[in-house]
């Protein structure tokens, strides 16, 4: 039996997030049955983590095995070729026994953008959030700061989750300015259901409140 990782890059928009779900387009759900019509083996495909809806990803990381010996460099282009262009995989390679792409993770990165001009932009609609209003880059530093440890993320956690915990560990957190863009990146051990979305979100409403008063 060999495990396999893989690297992974998609545009999450049309699909329901990572997980399988009955009736509904995923990612999972299209990567394991690419890897069926290739090596006629039914895998459990395992992530680094599960991603929302319309979520995209420059490199997520999973692992499936199987017995079948196709050559590891050729694993991305056959794979590729019976996948939707919106999925990639970018890289493959056998990997220990042990190596689990949840269990083995030392952390995870989430990056959001904000487009913070007038009028936003047409080409890169889909991948970034429109927000007129100019913000506040200091206050939303200042802010970010109270987030950053372990803590019950409780309250920045949408309903439907279904993890048994809420507590979770943010190692970073850097705000960058680039060309009327705010990037806002966030590195952890785990992200809840939609918790990436709402902390953006409550940074900025920080962000704004200098040009309400």
């Amino acid at each position: 039996m060999r495990n396999i990782k893989i690297i992974i890059e998609y545009y999450g928009k049309g699909f329901n997030g990572w997980q399988k779900q009955a009736g509904k387009l995923n990612i999972q759900g299209e990567i394991e049955k690419a890897i069926e019509e290739v090596t006629g083996e039914k895998v459990e495909l395992h992530a680094s983590g599960r991603t929302d809806a319309g979520v995209h990803s420059f490199g997520q990381t999973a692992n499936f095995k199987i017995e079948n010996q196709i050559p590891i460099e050729k694993i991305p282009l056959a794979l590729n070729s019976k996948l939707k262009k919106s999925i990639m995989i970018k890289s493959a390679e056998e990997v220990p026994q042990n190596f689990h792409a949840r269990y083995s993770c030392k952390g995870k990165k989430y990056c959001y953008i904000i487009n913070n001009s007038i009028c936003g932009s047409a080409i890169f609609r889909d991948l970034e959030y429109h927000f007129p209003i100019k913000l506040d880059i200091e206050k939303m530093k200042q802010a970010s700061k109270y987030f950053i440890g372990e803590h019950d993320f409780k309250a920045f956690k949408a309903s439907g989750t279904s993890s048994k915990s809420s507590v979770r560990t943010i190692y970073n957190i850097e705000i960058k300015n680039q060309n009327e863009r705010i990037i806002i990146e966030y590195i952890g051990n785990g992200f809840l259901y939609n918790m990436v979305r709402i902390l953006t979100g409550t940074l900025v409403d920080v962000g704004i409140r200098k040009n309400k008063t």
